[in-house]
């Protein structure tokens, strides 16, 4: 297996990180969002490497003491390998560092494998938003870790 390790997102990363939010995600996001991601104080973008390959992305936002995670995005033939939760870990150390309370996130009503992981790491269904997702107005669950 091919050692994966998670660091902090740089510029030279961004064309394999459109890629990759392209490939995961019917709306990705702009193209100049994840270059604003890398120069704003309160966000927290990695990268998943394997082998000098970006092959996952993740985003965490710092709003007081409150982490959201934004973003989690791997690349199709490294799903089912535990780099979603190489990056969620991360993200997640990261919201322990700054000091965050709580983490939250939102997913897809039918996105069974992320709700699992966010439930593995101990995030529990504290609500929902219906129609959330423009893309085909599917509702989000959010879901909120806290931390002790």
């Amino acid at each position: 297996m091919k050692r994966i390790y998670v660091r902090e997102m740089q510029p030279a990363d961004l064309p394999s990180v459109h890629e990759i939010d392209r490939q995961a995600f019917s709306m990705p996001w702009p193209p100049d969002a994840y270059r604003h991601e890398i120069e704003d104080e309160h966000s927290f973008p990695v990268v998943a490497v394997a082998e000098g390959e970006i092959i996952g992305v993740g985003v965490l936002w710092l709003v007081l003491d409150e982490a959201h995670i934004a973003t989690i995005a791997v690349r199709p033939e490294w799903r089912g390998r535990g780099v979603g939760r190489l990056i969620l870990g991360r993200l997640l150390e990261i919201a322990r560092e700054q000091n965050a309370r709580l983490a939250t996130l939102e997913v897809r009503v039918g996105n069974y494998a992320a709700q699992a992981l966010y439930r593995s790491f101990g995030f529990e269904l504290v609500g929902w938003r219906p129609r959330y997702y423009s893309d085909n107005r599917e509702d989000a669950l959010i879901m909120t870790l806290r931390f002790v």
